[in-house]
């Protein structure tokens, strides 16, 4: 019989997987492919999310990675924006390509029916590797040869089919700019892969937020029917049991924590991996929280004993930056201070040059 996990093992694992047991001192890049990739749908949350996992991190570091095509913005793993090395992304882009696929189908499809989708690819192409534009400009251009036709279901066509990369500056530290997008193999001057198998992908998933179910990678992938990448993979894995009975995967050799190791505070950017990768997210939320923790995902949310227990925010005002800090429920003195010690820490990354640094908790 496997042996069963229980919630806080569960969680355990987890964290160190994520690098949030203990700042690692490792290059960014090396950070970013252990993680499976980044959630980017906000531009500068890869870099909070680096600075709360690695020992000294430098922004710059990771900006250069973009600026020097080591490191793209891509649409992945469900469907969202992802921050992941220039390898993985031609990896893991044909694996992910059923996922992408599902945006055509439903009212985008009707919208285009008895149109060849190729061609529109095909100009799609044409167009971005001239001059890379926004999905409204590259719609309008569609539009143009295809005037009968929605313009947003065409632009919504070349993203589904082609891997198209968002361009620096945007994404990177201290400059921005609009989301502009060309072909990978455009920017990174290499093709993307021919392989769908996802057997890769399970493994990577596995390594970065196992012990997990099927779901949970399905889950955090957006690809469905993964059953029989897991049992080509049995015999290469080691399976557990969760406390509901689930039957979950990892790697023989990958880290499993003890369930009493601490777990200091940790400041987490918007939408960070951690909290959308598994279809059961009870080892990082706790049911009581689960409402609010849905109700606010598209803030920054911070952690304590490794499980989420409320949002943060830094405010600028009169040349000051407050780190606002809104517990879900009441912390432990002790909780408290461990808190602020790290917020003080983030303040320093994020708000450097800033005139002054508060930290204030919602009561």
């Amino acid at each position: 019989m496997n042996e069963v996990l229980g919630q806080r093992a569960l969680n355990r694992a987890l964290l160190a997987r994520q690098l949030l047991l203990r700042r690692e001192s490792i290059p960014a890049a090396e950070a970013v492919e252990r993680l499976a990739g980044m959630q980017a749908q906000s531009p500068l949350a890869p870099y909070v999310g680096l600075w709360t996992r690695l020992e000294g991190f430098d922004a710059g570091e990771l900006s250069r990675l973009i600026l020097e095509r080591k490191a793209v913005r891509i649409a992945l793993m469900r469907s969202t924006i992802h921050l992941v090395t220039a390898r993985d992304c031609l990896a893991l882009r044909p694996v992910i390509q059923p996922a992408l696929e599902k945006e055509l189908k439903g009212v985008r499809g009707r919208r285009l029916a008895g149109l060849d989708l190729r061609e529109v690819v095909e100009a799609g192409r044409k167009i971005l590797e001239e001059t890379p534009l926004g999905w409204t400009e590259l719609g309008a251009r569609l539009a143009e040869r295809w005037p009968d036709r929605d313009p947003e279901a065409l632009a919504a066509t070349v993203r589904a089919r082609l891997a198209l990369v968002q361009l620096p500056p945007r994404g990177v530290w201290g400059a921005g700019g609009r989301a502009v997008h060309t072909t990978a193999e455009a920017w990174l001057g290499a093709p993307i892969s021919t392989d769908p198998s996802p057997d890769a992908m399970v493994l990577r998933s596995l390594g970065a937020f196992g012990p997990a179910s099927v779901a949970d990678v399905q889950s955090w992938s957006g690809v469905p029917r993964l059953c029989e990448a897991f049992e080509r993979l049995r015999p290469r894995l080691a399976t557990f049991r969760d406390e509901r009975g689930a039957e979950l995967f990892d790697l023989p050799g990958a880290p499993r924590p003890d369930a009493d190791t601490p777990a200091p505070p940790r400041y987490l950017p918007e939408y960070d991996n951690l909290l959308l990768s598994h279809a059961d997210r009870s080892r990082v939320i706790p049911a009581g929280h689960a409402a609010r923790v849905s109700a606010s995902l598209g803030r920054p949310m911070f952690l304590v004993d490794g499980c989420v227990r409320g949002t943060w925010k830094i405010v600028r005002e009169g040349g000051r930056a407050t780190l606002a800090v809104a517990p879900f429920a009441s912390l432990a003195g002790a909780d408290r201070d461990a808190l602020a010690e790290e917020g003080a820490r983030l303040l320093a990354f994020a708000a450097h040059g800033e005139g002054g640094h508060d930290i204030h908790f919602a009561s």
